[in-house]
């Protein structure tokens, strides 16, 4: 892994939070372990194609994580949701170098709360269309999943510093 990729990432990093407005939003971790990402996908019409527009993230997770989630926010931009799913985690995270064996987690986390996003939009849209029960609800935060999952309390430790 290029550190100082990763250092730029972190010192710069793109696209962090929340988005309210976002067309589909999609979690993978696992509240257990305390790795979690979430990442919102808003669209627009660009010579009448559906691209993605912009994206953001939350992680619970280490350094590498947010790294990956910062560059693939901005890799997927322009791109339409057949061209987001094609890709892999380590075209996603192919700006930082290689990541070592213990690190390629990070990439997949990334890469699945990019699927689980863009294929939530696809079921949401077949509701609509359907009318069957609705979906579960993926809006909040990720510490709102993390309450929705039952673990207010146990792996999961946030120190904020100023």
């Amino acid at each position: 892994m290029d550190e100082a990729a990763l250092q730029q990432a972190l010192t710069n990093t793109q696209n962090l939070g929340e988005m309210p407005d976002a067309d589909a939003v999609g979690t993978v971790g696992s509240p257990d372990c305390g790795d979690m990402v979430r990442m919102w996908i808003k669209y627009k019409d660009k010579d009448g194609r559906k691209v993605i527009d912009k994206a953001s993230f939350q992680s619970f997770g280490c350094q590498t994580a947010i790294a990956v989630a910062s560059i693939a926010t901005e890799l997927i931009r322009g791109k339409t949701k057949a061209e987001a799913l094609a890709m892999s985690a380590d075209e996603l995270s192919k700006p930082l170098g290689p990541l070592p064996p213990m690190k390629i987690h990070c990439g997949q986390m990334v890469e699945g709360a990019l699927r689980a996003a863009l294929e939530a939009e696809s079921k949401e849209a077949k509701a609509q269309n359907n009318s069957p029960a609705p979906l579960p609800d993926q809006s909040g935060t990720l510490a709102d999943a993390l309450n929705l999952a039952g673990k207010t309390q146990g792996k999961v430790k946030i120190v904020l510093t100023s």
